[in-house]
């Protein structure tokens, strides 16, 4: 008996030891805040898309984060099902949602991802702490599934009730008419604004519908001929304007308040827009209290070399790629192949290697 419980203590001792072993950091991007206003706080970036690259575009704007306004990041990926590499296919690979537990503020661009309960009670106490969140493009449709955060928001309703939006529609057309940031006039002056005049992406702009007269729209969206930054609008499409960018207020699962920014802008190649990267920037020193700089600095870090987005069907596509956390680090520029039927686009940099 005796040795049967000393089996047992050990048994036990060895399972305890596995549940409180620290978290895989290499399946994350974890940058220091440099110097800046932003100091000591951090910022939770989530990647984790099929369409729009935001394995690329969320470590470039860590590295602006981190290296120009002092915050400390952590940047989540999306890993195959053996959490070998990088696949933003699996959408239940999120790989560091208990990095939330220590965030001021979450930057999240991921579309129709399905965490597991644990992951989701992460969530769901950030959003319980109404701490502040930033969504680009797919994030007014981040999550799936009739799951829910705290008994109280499913899944599918993130966006509506979080973002301010969910899915409803491509208003232009898509892979063919951009996208031009038309400044709210009322709310010109908001801090968010600040240094903020030219801002033109390649995605199309979406379709809106649930904003109230409670959310602050920013920008609206105006529809372009084409995917030329000078190109005409289409008149019959902008008429209204969707909105584009926007704040809105939001009830968390036990009924604090919180804030959001939304812009329905956000692939990877929208973000070669300097004045989208600086509104991104200027919103969270807003949502985190701090002053807006006048005109923030958000040149590259490293040479950034966003691909163009569409869905990548190919299943040896990311087993190829092999891409790992520490390959969007600092002093690294990748850069992947475009998906199949990318237009021709020549706005972009692009890597002579």
């Amino acid at each position: 008996m005796k040795i049967i419980n000393q089996f047992l203590n050990y048994f036990l001792t060895l399972c305890l030891s596995s549940v409180l072993l620290p978290a895989d950091n290499s399946k994350i991007l974890s940058l220091k805040g440099k110097k800046g206003p932003g100091l000591g706080k951090t910022i939770v970036l989530v990647s984790g898309d099929e369409e729009y690259r935001t394995e690329e575009s969320m470590p470039m704007l860590a590295k602006i984060l981190t290296q120009k306004h002092g915050f400390s990041c952590k940047v989540l990926f999306a890993w195959d099902k053996k959490r070998k590499y990088i696949d933003p296919n699996n959408q239940e690979g999120v790989i560091g949602w208990e990095h939330l537990k220590d965030a001021d503020l979450m930057l999240i661009g991921t579309r129709f991802r399905k965490p597991n309960a644990t992951d989701a009670e992460y969530i769901t106490n950030f959003l319980n702490s109404g701490k502040p969140i930033v969504g680009i493009r797919t994030s007014t449709h981040a999550f799936n599934g009739g799951e829910k955060f705290g008994d109280k928001i499913s899944y599918g309703q993130f966006g509506p009730l979080i973002m301010g939006e969910g899915w409803v529609s491509h208003h232009g057309k898509h892979k063919g008419e951009g996208a031009r940031g038309m400044i709210e006039t009322d709310n010109a002056a908001h801090p968010i604004l600040k240094g903020v005049t030219d801002v033109f992406g390649p995605s199309d702009v979406y379709g809106i519908r649930r904003l109230t007269e409670e959310d602050t729209i920013l920008m609206r969206g105006a529809v372009t001929e084409s995917l030329d930054p000078d190109s005409s609008f289409v008149d019959a499409k902008n008429d209204p304007m969707q909105p584009l960018a926007w704040l809105h207020p939001y009830i968390a699962p036990n009924g604090k308040k919180g804030t959001t920014f939304c812009t329905t802008m956000g692939a990877s190649v929208d973000l070669v827009s300097e004045d989208l990267r600086r509104m991104l920037v200027n919103s969270v020193y807003f949502l985190t209290g701090l002053k807006v700089p006048e005109k923030a600095d958000v040149k590259y870090v490293d040479p950034f070399y966003p691909s163009f987005y569409g869905f990548i069907r190919d299943k040896e596509f990311w087993p190829g790629q092999d891409m790992q956390a520490e390959d969007y680090g600092l002093g690294m520029s990748p850069h992947a192949p475009d998906p199949k039927g990318t237009p021709e686009w020549g706005f972009r940099p692009t890597s002579k290697k």
